[in-house]
């Protein structure tokens, strides 16, 4: 079990990264887990569907409607939306914060899944919905909040503070998937002090890997989307593991363990 006294000190002390080397890693590691990839983006679409179709079928509906009586009322929009309900706006907002735990808390659980896979770990489904749990559902919860109330006034602000808070927002997740016990508190002090270490090389590769996501989805009509958009957590997860890796034994002190 790390202590965010361990963590902060191998961030203190990591090395130097070199930016291609990350994204050659990104790359190997994207061919053996895009298969989980794909199944993490239709995991959150099942999860974001009775949203979806909670917010959409009044307006499916309202336009049925006018394809029946064979005319388009251009004032049907104003009064649809003068019409909602406060109880059908408060659903949709509970249902918004609810469904976007349960997709952040699936997110968190994919760092956990790339590691398993990167050191030929077996992977079962059940790993997707380790954070599904009312023990993390709450601290999730407050860290999204954290980050939206952090992310929001940034891009109001003509988006510059967003560069900058973009780098540490990326490894609030990634440091609650390998130590959930901390605190929120100590998981937003530890995201702070990675991303402020390694910011440049972190922003560069959140870059280029969304341009190449966006590419990929631009040229497949959308449809490749599904498959590459997973490609965006293994810069993150790879500068996690180079920084403050995960408690594995040199071959040193393997031979000590062994002479004890």
């Amino acid at each position: 079990m790390n202590t965010e006294n361990d963590v902060a000190k191998r961030i203190e002390q990591a090395r130097m990264l070199d930016f291609g080397d990350i994204f050659n890693k990104s790359i190997e590691l994207f061919k053996k887990t895009w298969v989980q990839g794909l199944l993490l983006q239709l995991f959150t679409l099942v999860v974001m569907l009775p949203l979806i179709l909670i917010f959409y079928m009044p307006f499916i509906n309202m336009i049925i409607e006018q394809q029946r009586n064979g005319y388009a009322d251009p004032e049907a929009m104003d009064n649809f939306f003068n019409s909602m309900s406060v109880l059908y706006i408060a659903v949709v907002i509970v249902g918004v914060v609810i469904l976007g735990v349960v997709t952040t808390a699936l997110n968190a659980a994919f760092y956990r899944i790339m590691k398993k896979i990167d050191y030929n770990e077996s992977v079962v489904t059940q790993d997707f919905f380790y954070f599904v749990k009312g023990k993390y559902l709450g601290k999730i919860f407050v860290l999204m909040l954290i980050a939206i109330l952090i992310a929001i006034p940034s891009a109001l602000m003509c988006y510059l503070p967003l560069f900058y808070f973009a780098v540490p927002l990326a490894f609030i997740f990634a440091i609650f998937a390998f130590n959930e016990e901390l605190s929120v508190g100590q998981i937003l002090s530890l995201s702070f002090k990675i991303g402020n270490k390694k910011w440049g090389i972190t922003l560069g590769l959140l870059i280029v890997t969304y341009i190449g996501i966006t590419l990929a989805t631009l040229v497949t009509c959308g449809f490749g989307g599904i498959f590459v958009q997973s490609f965006l957590f293994h810069p993150v997860y790879l500068i996690y593991k180079e920084v403050v890796g995960f408690n594995e034994k040199s071959a040193i002190d393997e031979i000590g363990t062994i002479s004890e």
